[in-house]
């Protein structure tokens, strides 16, 4: 198994953090992780990705032109980023702020209204974990506990009661999936 990832945004929408997580949880399982970021100076609003690659086997180099899955939460990461997803791959997109929707056909596309499931949630920090809630119901690349666990791995010690909300928001995000 190798699942090549990118997740694609703004600063402040929690991109390097799902990243984060999700190369704590294949850790968790064992798995060869690469987890390379990128971002400009600014902390939030400037744009930023994070690659992340889990594999069974060694992996040769975390510098790629194509992926696997591609998540994208806004329309200039959708813009640069679609053309990546490799054929027969998963594109995931956050509804909210996309003018111009992907158009290929030669990909699975699916369309998550991560944004008003925060509102349901009554919370916006959540929103990220709503968005990787979706992305593990459609590619299980890992275990939800082991997602739970490199998210208490990731968080300072005085957040660690957030965890049952985001196991919520993780859920939630699950639920949006529709075939």
């Amino acid at each position: 198994m190798k699942e090549e990832i990118i997740i694609a945004g703004f600063g402040g929408q929690g991109v390097l953090s799902m990243g984060k997580i999700l190369a704590y949880s294949g850790l968790m399982e064992d798995k060869e992780v690469s987890w390379m970021p990128s971002y400009g100076p600014e902390q939030r609003g400037g744009t930023a990705n994070v690659t992340v690659i889990l594999s069974d086997e060694r992996i040769s180099s975390p510098i790629l032109n194509a992926y696997d899955s591609v998540v994208v939460l806004n329309q200039q990461s959708l813009d640069r980023f679609e053309s990546k997803v490799k054929p027969g791959g998963v594109l995931i997109y956050d509804s909210y702020g996309i003018h111009n929707p992907p158009t290929r056909d030669d990909i699975r596309i699916y369309r998550i209204d991560a944004t008003e499931a925060t509102f349901d949630l009554k919370n916006s920090k959540t929103y990220n974990m709503i968005v990787l809630g979706a992305l593990l119901k459609i590619k299980p690349m890992v275990t939800l506990e082991n997602v739970l666990k490199g998210l208490k791995k990731s968080l300072p010690e005085r957040h660690w009661h957030l965890l049952p909300m985001n196991e919520e928001a993780l859920r939630k995000g699950m639920s949006l999936v529709k075939d």
